[in-house]
C-alpha cells in the first residue's frame, strides 16, 4: 500500500513546485498579452526567428566543446569561451588583410574557408595547450580543483591575448557576397543568416558522424563509458582526451568566424565570456555530455534569446526588454536547474559518476 500513498512534500519541494507553476503561468500570460496586442508582424517574427537560429548555431558549436570534454573527463572547461575568443580574435587580422588586398571580395568562398581553417587551427592549438598544461596534471585531483583551474586559465588567456593584440575593439570586414537579403519561405532574410546556420549544421553533422561512425569516435564513446575498461581494451586514453580538446577547439574557432560574419563588431579580448556562458547554458539545456543535446540546446537558446524579449518580457510590461537579451540565458539556466536539471536529452547520472 505504501507505493500508492503520495509522499509528503518537503518545504523546499513545495516551494519549487509553486515556483514552477507561477513561472509557467507568467510565461503563458506574457505570450497571450503579446499575441493579443499584435505588436509585431509575421515578417518581423520571421526575422527574429532566423536571427535566433543563426545565433543559436554559433552557441551550439561552442556548446559541443563543453559537452565533449564533460562526456570524457566529467569536468566543465570554463576556459572554453577563451578558446573561442582566441580563434575569432586572431582571425580578424587575417580577414582585414584579405579585405585590404581585395581577396575577400574577389574569392569570397575561398577566403572564408581559409579564415575558418585558420581560426580552427588557432583555437585547436590553444585548447591542446590548455589540456596539456592546466588539466592533465590534475586529472586525478578532486573535481573542484580542475574547475578552479579552468577559471584561472580563462583569466590567463584573456590577458595573454590582451597583451598580444591590445585592448581595443576590432571588427570583421563585410563580405560583399553575404550582404543584402534573400527570399526564404516568403520572407526577406539577410543572406548571412542562412549561410551561418547551414554551414554550422554541416559542421555539427560532420562531428556527429565522426563520433558515431569512425574508429576514433568509438574510442571516445568507450572512454566516456568507462576509462578503466577502455584502457584494458587497448584504447589510448591520453590520445582520446587530446582529440576531444582538438575537436572542441576547432568547432569553437569556426564559431568565432561565423560570429564575425554574422555580427562583425565587438571583437576583443573579453568577447568569449558571454558566448561561453551561453554555450554552457545550451549544453545544460540539451543535456551536458550529450552531443545531439548540445546541438538542439544551442539552437533553442538562440531562438529563445531572439524571441524572448519581444514575446515574453514585453508581454509582462518590462521596459527596454531588448536590452535584457543577455539576461535571458541566465534565466533559462535557472529554469533548467529547477524544471529539469539533467537537460532535455540528458539522463540522471549514476551515483558513481555524480
Amino acid at each position: 500500500m505504501q507505493k500508492f500513498i503520495p509522499k509528503r512534500l518537503s518545504g523546499v519541494d513545495l516551494f519549487l513546485r509553486l515556483f514552477q507553476i507561477a513561472a509557467v503561468a507568467l510565461i503563458l500570460i506574457a505570450i497571450f498579452n503579446t499575441a493579443s496586442e499584435a505588436r509585431y508582424t509575421a515578417s518581423q517574427w520571421a526575422t527574429l526567428l532566423f536571427a535566433g537560429l543563426a545565433q543559436g548555431s554559433i552557441y551550439a558549436l561552442i556548446a559541443l566543446g563543453y559537452t565533449l570534454v564533460y562526456g570524457i573527463l566529467l569536468m566543465i572547461n570554463f576556459a572554453h569561451g577563451e578558446v573561442y575568443m582566441a580563434g575569432a580574435f586572431s582571425t580578424v587580422f587575417l580577414a582585414a588583410y584579405f579585405a585590404r588586398t581585395g581577396f575577400l571580395n574577389e574569392q569570397p568562398w575561398l577566403a572564408i574557408l581559409i579564415m575558418i581553417l585558420f581560426a580552427a587551427a588557432i583555437s585547436t592549438i590553444v585548447a591542446v595547450l590548455l589540456e596539456r598544461i592546466a588539466y592533465r596534471p590534475l586529472r586525478n585531483a578532486p573535481r573542484l580543483i580542475p574547475l578552479i583551474t579552468a577559471i584561472g586559465a580563462s583569466f590567463a588567456l584573456q590577458y595573454t591575448f590582451r597583451g598580444l593584440y591590445g585592448a581595443e575593439f576590432r571588427a570583421y570586414p563585410e563580405v560583399a557576397i553575404l550582404r543584402g537579403n534573400m527570399n526564404l519561405f516568403g520572407f526577406q532574410v539577410p543572406v548571412v543568416q542562412p549561410f551561418v546556420f547551414i554551414t554550422a549544421l554541416l559542421l555539427m553533422g560532420a562531428l556527429y558522424w565522426y563520433v558515431e561512425r569512425t574508429k576514433a569516435g568509438k574510442a571516445m564513446r568507450a572512454v566516456s563509458e568507462d576509462k578503466d575498461v577502455a584502457k584494458l581494451m587497448g584504447v589510448d586514453i591520453d590520445k582520446v582526451i587530446v582529440t576531444t580538446f582538438m575537436l572542441g577547439g576547432a568547432l569553437a574557432g569556426a564559431a568565432g568566424v561565423f560570429n564575425g560574419l554574422f555580427r562583425p563588431q565587438g571583437v576583443f579580448f573579453l568577447m568569449g565570456f558571454f558566448p561561453g556562458i551561453k554555450a554552457f547554458t545550451a549544453a545544460v539545456l540539451g543535456g551536458i555530455g550529450n552531443i545531439p543535446g548540445a546541438m538542439i540546446g544551442g539552437l533553442l537558446l538562440g531562438v529563445i534569446e531572439a524571441l524572448g524579449p519581444n514575446l515574453i518580457l514585453e508581454g509582462l510590461g518590462i521596459p527596454s526588454a531588448n536590452q535584457l537579451k543577455d539576461a535571458i540565458a541566465f534565466i533559462v539556466l535557472v529554469m533548467i536547474l529547477i524544471f529539469r536539471p539533467q537537460g532535455i536529452f540528458g539522463e540522471r547520472l549514476a551515483e558513481k559518476k555524480a
